[in-house]
């Protein structure tokens, strides 16, 4: 877990490889430390050997959904409280199987969005304690849509 004086550690898991490296450009910009991934078993891989205090994961990655891998990462102790954002573009957004919440984030969003997001979920500490998932993501979109309105 992420502890005052370290520099926040997140996974960013995407199949598309522009905005995974733009997400992971911003988030380094911001002062995090980041790890990537390109498809949902290497997120698996990586979340259990790195041990990331935040998995931002897209929701439709490659090989394994994004809602696959948060219930792998519920499942597996060493990663079981890791808090995961899902990013999506889909106007609905389904919960994955079971009691566990997950913050979302619109996809695209904004740096500040981004920054936002992130934020809010490592100081949540872990999903399974986020019982503000509608707020945060309520809180993250108005975000975005002040970002583009001001553009």
């Amino acid at each position: 877990m992420w502890q005052a004086g370290k520099r926040p550690r997140v996974l960013v898991a995407d199949g598309d490889e522009d905005a995974l490296t733009q997400t992971a450009l911003r988030l380094g910009r911001a002062g995090y430390e980041v790890l990537v991934a390109r498809d949902g078993e290497e997120a698996l891989a990586r979340a259990a050997a790195e041990a990331p205090d935040l998995c931002l994961i897209d929701a439709m990655t490659p090989k394994l959904t994004g809602y696959d891998v948060t219930r792998r990462l519920r499942s597996d102790p060493r990663t079981s409280d890791v808090p995961v954002l899902l990013m999506t573009a889909q106007a609905q957004h389904r919960q994955p199987d079971g009691p566990d919440r997950v913050a979302y984030l619109p996809k695209p969003c904004s740096p500040r969005a981004l920054r936002a997001g992130v934020s809010a979920a490592l100081a949540q500490n872990a999903p399974r304690r986020i019982s503000t998932a509608g707020t945060v993501f309520s809180r993250i979109t108005r975000s975005s849509a002040t970002d583009q309105r001001s553009r």
